[in-house]
């Protein structure tokens, strides 16, 4: 009996040896999964690192880009340009990607979320950059493309701009702007781009078309025999406004031709490019 008992023993024991083991081994297995999901989890970790560094270099090489652009047209920085990553701030050391997979990633983790909050608001930055440049660059195209730098007839100029004498009455007069002289019928046309605002017999100028462009400029073409825009219409700089003709108060058939500047008439010839008489 005692023998069959130590058997019995030893059997359940042996069993439960077995099942210990398999125990083991399982959680020896999850543990091996457990750890390569981790391993793989810092290496997503530094991947994103990886990613966080190549988004500040890129950030700062469109900063580099917008500097440049400014500095040939000759623009001033805006206080984003300079200060990407805050103002008085230095750029964010790279993260270090490099940390052993069997290494704690918490400080990697910690530095990611820091610098991730410094892209994002480098980011939003560099935005307001460009925008504010674009803004800037679409001005100055407006501006150029609405300036009246091209002679609006062909013909010589018969009188220019400043003081006179008054073909009428002898007396000196201030002149405000130039006559081109030119046959009856000379094609004119608009100097810049801009807006009808007047076009209509106007006192002494006779048929006169009013254009304005935008910026504090206007022009104004005179003694027309005939108007081919109307007030609304939209210009082109070139597009033909009339013809020239003998309206109005004149000697001969002429254009009287002004540009005014914030309501003040300038000299036209400050505007023209290239500024020579025209054949």
């Amino acid at each position: 009996m005692a023998g069959l008992a130590v058997t019995a023993a030893f059997v359940l024991d042996y069993g439960n040896l077995r099942e210990i083991q398999g125990q083991s081994f399982e959680m020896k297995h999850k543990l091996t999964h457990q750890q390569e999901e981790i391993s793989d989890q810092r290496r997503q970790i530094q991947f994103f690192a990886n990613e966080i560094n190549r988004l500040k270099s890129s950030l700062m090489a469109f900063n580099e880009i917008e500097n440049k652009i400014r500095i040939i047209s000759n623009i001033e920085s805006g206080p984003e340009s300079s200060n990407l990553f805050g103002i008085g701030g230095p750029i964010p050391a790279d993260l270090e990607v490099n940390v052993p997979v069997d290494q704690n990633h918490d400080e990697l983790l910690r530095e990611m979320h820091k610098q991730l909050k410094q892209v994002d608001q480098a980011a939003i930055t560099q935005q307001q950059g460009f925008k504010s440049l674009l803004e800037y660059l679409e001005d100055q195209r407006s501006l150029l493309s609405s300036t009246p730098s091209i002679w609006p007839t062909k013909g010589w100029v018969s009188s220019g701009f400043g003081y006179r004498q008054s073909p009428f009455s002898g007396r000196r007069e201030v002149h405000k702007g130039i006559d081109i002289a030119a046959s009856n019928g000379q094609k004119v046309l608009a100097t810049g781009d801009g807006l009808v605002t007047f076009a209509g017999p106007k006192g002494t100028m006779g048929k006169m078309v009013v254009i304005d462009h935008g910026h504090g400029m206007v022009t104004r073409y005179g003694h027309l025999n005939k108007l081919l825009k109307k007030q609304g219409d939209k210009l082109k700089r070139g597009d033909l406004v009339g013809f020239i003709g003998l309206s109005g108060r004149t000697t001969g058939p002429h254009l009287h031709y002004e540009v005014l500047v914030r309501g003040k008439p300038v000299n036209p010839r400050n505007f023209i490019f290239p500024d020579k008489i025209i054949d």
